[in-house]
């Protein structure tokens, strides 16, 4: 509650202390509230501030004379010729300097400047009177809105009043004709407004609703029977009612004085208060009885409104009830004035209100329990590759991974949020949760890289390529220089072709042919396979003096996989012994018929030597390319295979590649297998650098940074981004394909135990193998894979393409190997670390000398076999023990000879009973080397003394047999 002081007192008060003005200051006591029930009265000072009027000086008070005296906004002016000074100059003390008069022309600056003062001050005066003019208005408009608010809301609060009355008059009429007892009538309020049909009405306005009862109110109980109005006079209100009094007359009817104030509507609180107890009638009553009127049965009415409250008993004058003062502000005066602080704020009322705290520990023991509102789902399409961890697939889908996880659980499955899952639980879990899913693998970074189909009329014709197989030294490289008028068999070791060739010719229709020409050894079975791979016309080259060979029958299975044509080319036609009619029949043992023999395969009889028939064979394979209507696309981007690949020491890595579609130019970027790069020169079969190679051309690309595999198609792809995750990809696989491998390869702990227990394990023979191309390791380690038995075998460490260098010495040093270098030499750094290191280094340049002489050093880590040779037979005929010796047999050889430290057996009715070495041998006293048959003699053997008349010693030697592969 507040007790507030005279806000504007401002008189002279007479005291002992000095004289002074009272300042404006509003005074009162605020009952502030805390948690708990706790409260303080605390006395709050607001000081008024005065008023400022529009021109900025305060508004004039009329009443007290020691008020200020208004000021003048505008300036005085100062005369002419003599110009205020303003400011703090004036002010400052005078110095003894005497100043000259102004002149006209300063003197006019001078007034003009002060016009343009006051001119500019006049503006400024007039703007701030516009602005505060509306600022008025705005002021006026706010407040006309916000008492338009406060009205709606107070009609807003009387409508849910009488909205509430009425539920409440509804609900206790509902009650009275039902007959409710009087202790569920208790709990209810009884009707007030709706009720009552004149006058009868709360005296409580819309402001005042804290309660529906006043001091000492109870409930009436609704058993007591109606009254009518007239039978109780509505003044004489003191006494007792009898106990089967109806209601009050203000219950059914207006009442009639009784203490009400003027023209006021009584109040309806009688209405909820209980029935008097029963008062025995006077009449009857025994006369000396003391008749006490109870404490209920007094009416007390409170009038509470706007004013004091009153309180009415029947027979006293009214006597206003001594109440706290609570401050009302005017109607209009609603906003509070002065600084608002929080505890003015909330001191309205002298009620114990909840906390701040306590609310907010309320609310969320209410949010706690309540369920949280489920957000709407988004579906999104979640991407999953082969492998996913739990927590990116729960990032995919922006869901939660403690919900995967319980997923998953519910699946059997026990889970960290970094392990790993496969690709189809990840899918169940996502599909689960409604979303779509895309599933990718790693390999999916190769997809456009190869096959993309070319539409119909980009077609144009390309040259053939056709591959030149056969067995070795069958003419197969003389056929081509015969055709190229090249002399390339010269350059090969020892007369055979060890490497594969792609050239390019010009037929004589005019046509360009491509040729690929392979090597007939067997070890090159790979460059076989990769010649029929990338060919268009497979030309199948037999001697005519030798026939079909094995290498022959290989070269027609691979025509055969590949699904091309075959032409057969009979070559040495100018030996004398030649015999062509001996191929054609062998040839049919393997399903090849040519059409002298009525079949479709095409035969040309030719000789390298002489050249006789290369004409008609080039004119035939021309009309075998034109029959198959070659086309490729040459206006995309380039794809072909790698037929070769070396290294070498001044152009780096060199790959021969046939162009099979589309246009390969100088600064593309190319992938091939695990490698890349970008063009940096191309090279064609004649040695001299092109800018471009179209389909079905031969060139050697330079500017890999690794050496490709042979055998690997090449793409050229559109940035160095999409090469490098492209060659990636391929470098894992890789080395998982390795891996898995050498896995496969290694051998089990068990194994080891099992191999030791069994005396020795397979040994191996480590070797490092340098070679010049890749085609040629390739058929290297090929050939010494196959040398391998179960005792031994050759395991290749490493195997690359280039010299020998300084890190393949380390690898050998360290593993124990031996390097073979194939048409190779090694750097002069490592020749000197193999000399320190003592590691062997083996040069050759013909694939049959590497291998016999590998061949040949795995063939010493067979053990050897072990021979018996028998030597003679004797029989025990008497035994002597001596001692200090032991027992020694006198015995008889029956046949052979019997030698000192050979090894023998003591047989015993057929039976072996020992097997060691003869100690002692001895012919009468003196030892003896060796006894002969017929003739007597001692023997002693070594740690055994079990021996017999009648025994048989039979006396052999073991030897020793190398082994070879």
């Amino acid at each position: 509650m507040t007790d507030t002081k005279n806000p504007g007192d401002k008189t002279l008060h007479v005291s002992s202390k000095t004289l002074s003005l009272k300042r404006p200051v509003e005074q009162g006591v605020v009952r502030q509230s805390f948690s708990h029930g706790r409260s303080k009265a605390v006395v709050v000072e607001t000081v008024k501030r005065r008023p400022v009027g529009p021109g900025g000086a305060p508004e004039q008070k009329a009443a007290p004379p020691q008020a200020a005296a208004p000021v003048t906004a505008t300036p005085k002016v100062a005369p002419q010729g003599r110009p205020q000074r303003g400011g703090p100059s004036s002010n400052a003390p005078r110095s003894g300097v005497v100043l000259r008069t102004l002149s006209d022309q300063e003197r006019d600056a001078r007034a003009s400047a002060l016009a343009d003062a006051r001119r500019r001050e006049e503006e400024d005066r007039k703007h701030q009177e516009e602005e505060a003019k509306r600022r008025a208005e705005r002021e006026v408009a706010e407040a006309k809105e916000r008492a338009a608010a406060e009205a709606r809301k107070q009609e807003e609060d009387e409508r849910r009043r009488q909205e509430d009355e009425r539920k409440r008059v509804a609900e206790n009429q509902a009650r009275r004709r039902l007959g409710e007892e009087a202790a569920p009538a208790a709990q209810a309020p009884r009707p007030s407004t709706g009720a009552a049909p004149q006058g009868a009405r709360s005296e409580r306005g819309p402001s005042d609703r804290s309660g529906d009862r006043g001091f000492g109110d109870r409930p009436r109980p609704s058993g007591d029977r109606p009254r009518p109005a007239g039978d109780r006079p509505g003044g004489d209100r003191s006494g007792p009612r009898p106990a089967g009094a109806g209601p009050r007359p203000g219950f059914g009817g207006p009442r009639s004085g009784g203490g009400t104030t003027g023209g006021r509507p009584p109040s309806l609180n009688h209405m909820a208060r209980p029935a008097p107890p029963a008062v025995p009638d006077p009449t009857t009553a025994k006369p000396n009885t003391r008749t006490a009127p109870p404490v209920a049965a007094r009416a007390v009415e409170v009038d509470d409104e706007d004013g004091a409250r009153i309180v009415r008993r029947p027979g006293v004058a009214a006597k206003p009830a001594a109440l706290p003062k609570t401050p009302k502000a005017a109607p209009g005066e609603e906003r509070r004035r002065g600084r608002l602080t929080v505890t003015a704020a909330t001191s309205g009322e002298d009620e114990r209100t909840r906390s701040v705290a306590s609310f907010r520990r309320r609310t969320q023991r209410l949010t706690g329990h309540r369920q949280v509102e489920q957000k709407e789902k988004i579906a999104r399409e979640v991407i999953i590759p082969e492998t996913i961890t739990i927590q990116e697939l729960a990032n995919r889908m922006s869901e939660r991974a403690v919900d995967v996880i319980k997923m998953l659980m519910k699946q059997g499955q026990m889970h960290k949020i970094t392990d790993v899952i496969d690709s189809d639980s990840a899918q169940l879990i996502a599909e689960e949760l409604g979303h779509t899913v895309k599933r990718v693998a790693e390999s999916d970074v190769e997809e456009g890289l190869f096959d993309t189909p070319d539409v119909d009329e980009n077609l144009e014709s390309r040259p053939p390529v056709v591959t030149i197989m056969g067995h070795v030294d069958h003419g197969k490289t003389s056929l081509l220089d015969a055709i190229r008028k090249t002399n390339v068999v010269s350059g090969e070791a020892g007369g055979i072709t060890q490497h594969i060739g792609a050239y390019q010719v010009t037929s004589p229709l005019g046509g360009k042919i491509t040729f690929i020409d392979t090597p007939g050894h067997a070890a090159f079975t790979a460059m076989r396979a990769r010649g029929a791979k990338v060919t268009d016309i497979v030309v199948l080259v037999v001697a005519a003096d030798d026939g079909v060979m094995p290498q022959t029958v290989e070269a027609i299975s691979h025509a055969q996989a590949a699904g091309v044509p075959l032409i057969v080319a009979i070559n040495k036609m100018d030996k004398p012994d030649a015999n062509p009619q001996r191929v054609r029949t062998e040839l049919l043992q393997h399903s090849i018929v040519v059409e002298s023999l009525g079949g479709e395969t095409l035969e040309f009889e030719v000789s390298a030597k002489t050249g006789q028939g290369l004409d008609v064979l080039l004119e035939g394979l021309q009309l075998q390319a034109e029959i198959l209507d070659l086309k490729a696309n040459a206006d995309r981007s380039a794809e072909g295979t790698v037929i070769e690949a070396k290294l070498d020491r001044g152009r780096g890595p060199v790959a021969t590649v046939l162009v099979q579609r589309g246009t390969l130019r100088t600064g593309d970027i190319v992938v091939a297998g695990a490698e890349w790069g970008r063009v940096r020169a191309l090279i064609n079969d004649l040695g001299s650098s092109v800018k471009e190679a179209g389909p079905s051309v031969p060139v050697e690309v330079l500017g890999f940074n690794g050496t490709p595999e042979a055998g690997d198609r090449v793409a050229v792809v559109e940035s160095e981004a999409r090469a490098r995750e492209v060659t990636e990809y391929r470098t894992r696989q890789k080395r998982e394909r390795q891996a898995a491998r050498m896995g496969a390869a290694g051998r089990t702990l068990a194994d080891m135990m099992r191999d030791l227990k069994a005396g020795a394990g397979r040994k191996e023979f480590p070797l490092v193998v340098r070679a010049d191309v890749q085609g040629s390791a390739e058929a290297i380690i090929g050939a010494l894979e196959k040398l391998g038995t179960e005792e031994v075998g050759a395991r290749v460490v490493q195997a690359g393409v280039g010299g020998i260098s300084e890190s393949d010495i380390t690898l050998a040093e360290a593993s124990g190997a031996i390097v073979l270098g194939f048409n190779v030499r090694a750097h002069k750094e490592a020749r000197e670390a193999a000399e320190r290191a003592g590691v062997e280094i083996r040069y050759y340049n013909i694939i049959y000398d590497l291998v016999d002489d590998v061949k040949a050093a795995m063939s010493g880590l067979l053990a050897p076999t072990l021979r018996e040779e028998r030597l003679g037979e004797a029989q025990i005929l008497e035994v002597f023990n001596v001692s200090k010796v032991g027992k020694i047999a006198g015995c008889r050889v029956l046949d052979g000879v019997v030698q000192r430290g050979a090894h023998v057996r003591l047989i015993r009715d057929n039976v072996v009973i020992h097997e060691g070495r003869l100690s002692q041998l001895k012919r009468f006293k003196d030892d003896a080397r060796e006894v002969t048959a017929g003739q007597e003699c001692g023997m002693s053997f070594e740690n055994y003394q079990d021996m017999r008349v009648g025994d048989l010693i039979e006396c052999y030697r073991v030897e020793e047999v190398k082994r070879s592969l």
